[in-house]
C-alpha cells in the first residue's frame, strides 16, 4: 500500500468500525461485520469495497517469514544523493523487499527486506542496492527476534 499525506481519504465513524472489525479477524464475515457497525451485509460489502479501491485498506494473510523458509530479515538504512524518489522506486521494486519508506534524519530511505538466508541477503545488498547509482552508503540492522508485529492499532 503506497500512502501520500496529500490524499488523505475521508473515512466516517462506521467504515472506522468496519476496519476495525477486518483488523480483529480479517475473515469475519461481512454479515457479522454488519451486525456489529450497523449496517447490511451488501452495504459493508460496498463499502470494504470503496475503502480497497481508494487504498485506505488491504486485506492480506500475514505470515510468519521462518515458517515459510525465510531466515534472514533486516531493515537497511540507505543514504543516498540525487532523486531519492527515483532510488525509492528503484528499491521497491525487488521483490525482497517488503516496506520501503523516506525518512528525515540519519537515513534517506529505510527497506525492510526478507530473503531466504545470507547468500541471498548479501548478493541483494551488494548486486541490487549498493549498486543503484546514488546510493552512497547503507546501514543494516539484521533482525534476530521479532517480539512485537501487529496490524490491529485500529482507527483511533
Amino acid at each position: 500500500m503506497v500512502r501520500t499525506a496529500a490524499k488523505v481519504a475521508t473515512v466516517d465513524d462506521v467504515s472506522k468500525g468496519i476496519i476495525e472489525q477486518l483488523q480483529f479477524d480479517g475473515r469475519r464475515s461481512y454479515a457479522e461485520i454488519g451486525k456489529a457497525v450497523g449496517l447490511s451485509e451488501a452495504a459493508v460489502r460496498q463499502r470494504v469495497q470503496k475503502l480497497t479501491e481508494t487504498g485506505v485498506l488491504q486485506i492480506v494473510a500475514v505470515t510468519d517469514p521462518m515458517q515459510l523458509g525465510f531466515f534472514r530479515q533486516a531493515m537497511i538504512g540507505i543514504r543516498c544523493t540525487g532523486d531519492t524518489r527515483e532510488i525509492a522506486q528503484k528499491i521497491a521494486a525487488l521483490s525482497e523487499t517488503d516496506y520501503v519508506v523516506h525518512t528525515a534524519g540519519s537515513f534517506d530511505i529505510l527497506v525492510e527486506v526478507i530473503c531466504e538466508d545470507d547468500d541471498e541477503f548479501i548478493e541483494l545488498l551488494n548486486s541490487k542496492i549498493r549498486s543503484l547509482p546514488g546510493v552512497t552508503s547503507t546501514e543494516t540492522f539484521v533482525y534476530l527476534k521479532l517480539h512485537k508485529q501487529f496490524y490491529n492499532w485500529g482507527t483511533r
